[in-house]
């Protein structure tokens, strides 16, 4: 292994060893197994709660109680895997159950919960007396950051612990209408200086610290590098922890990637109403002629779900991808999924990022002489 020279990331009093946070993937796909084994390594693990009740015994007849006990369960199990590293939460604002999961995650003393998918604004009055649980926004514009540090100044008197700011090249749901994704001005490395200059008057005004964190299309050590020079103190990556052992989906799940081509990597319409990256197969070029998949909805996961006109469920389609069951389903990916060739550990997985990250200093450092 190379010596590592990727500095720490602070946020507020914990301290990871390495800038690398895991994405959040749901449904199943980053769970206790693949969060703890990224903590063990310095890193940041997060486990997604989306869906995170569905493979327990009685989902549809209890869904509420389902996603709190497994929800519970999964932070536990994480916990003592990794004793000493940090955890995290991922929380999507459009969950209809949001209120449970967070205040769940915060009883079990997670380290930080992580949301998006529509504006945080009201997170911090789940924090209940004595929690030392960090609350962090994933936005997509600069102009969310400063709605989210203003409405949590005024009614909690409260600041974000960080933020992260995600790009259009992310895997699942995405945070731009369907014309924005390609478009030059909303991509990360644009939206990054703008959320800096947001965050850095509120950290002025309020002698406050809150890291910025970078997202979506990260993929090698170079593009750690990259981001961290622009100002940011960590990057969240997400894709390339799907192809490792740990990885808490069936090997099925993996292969799509591996074997997935550049061409492959699509964005489709979600029933959530939001774009969503993934990698195409038989399932969504059903489902782009206009197949229905007909189903019932029991529990109505997501606010913003067209239960009555969507073509099929969100829920079951990534609880059967999970599974490697792709006749009805399909895997969310970000764009660099296809340039995944092998399955490896965390261990090698973080050990190449740092190799990279080391050799791109030598490079660019080479190259300024």
């Amino acid at each position: 292994m190379s010596n590592n020279t990727l500095p720490n990331f602070k946020i507020g009093d914990l301290t990871a060893k390495i800038p690398i946070i895991q994405g959040g993937m749901g449904v199943g796909i980053s769970l206790s197994g693949l969060a703890s084994a990224v903590a063990n390594e310095g890193g940041i693990g997060v486990i997604a709660t989306p869906g995170i009740g569905m493979f327990e015994p009685n989902y549809i007849a209890d869904y509420l109680n389902s996603n709190i006990r497994a929800l519970r369960k999964e932070i536990r199990k994480a916990r003592e895997l990794s004793e000493k590293g940090i955890l995290g939460v991922n929380i999507m604002c459009a969950l209809t159950d949001y209120a449970a999961m967070v205040r769940t995650a915060v009883e079990e003393k997670i380290d930080i919960v992580f949301s998006g998918a529509g504006l945080p604004l009201n997170l911090p009055e789940y924090l209940i007396k004595g929690a030392k649980t960090k609350l962090v926004p994933i936005i997509s514009s600069a102009r969310a950051a400063g709605i989210i540090c203003k409405r949590w100044k005024e009614k909690y008197n409260y600041l974000p612990d960080a933020i992260v700011v995600e790009g259009p090249l992310a895997g699942g749901h995405l945070g731009f209408k369907l014309e924005h994704i390609d478009a030059p001005e909303f991509r990360l490395e644009a939206l990054i200086p703008e959320v800096l200059k947001i965050v850095r008057t509120y950290e002025e005004k309020y002698n406050a610290s809150i890291p910025v964190i970078a997202a979506g299309g990260i993929y090698t050590g170079e593009d750690i590098y990259k981001f961290l020079n622009m100002g940011v103190k960590a990057i969240q990556m997400a894709t390339r922890f799907v192809t490792t052992d740990e990885c808490d989906a069936y090997i099925g799940f993996k292969e799509a990637y591996i074997n997935c081509v550049k061409e492959d990597i699509v964005v489709i319409q979600s029933p959530v109403g939001m774009p969503g990256r993934a990698i195409r197969n038989q399932f969504i070029d059903d489902i782009s002629k206009g197949a229905k998949k007909p189903f019932k909805c029991p529990y109505h996961c997501i606010i913003t779900c067209d239960v009555v006109n969507s073509p099929y469920c969100i829920a079951m389609v990534l609880s059967n991808a999970k599974k490697g069951e792709f006749k009805e389903g399909f895997a969310f990916a970000g764009s660099n999924a296809y340039r995944a060739k092998e399955i490896i550990s965390v261990k090698e997985l973080i050990n190449t990022l740092i190799v990279e990250y080391n050799d791109a200093v030598i490079r660019i450092n080479k190259d300024k002489k």
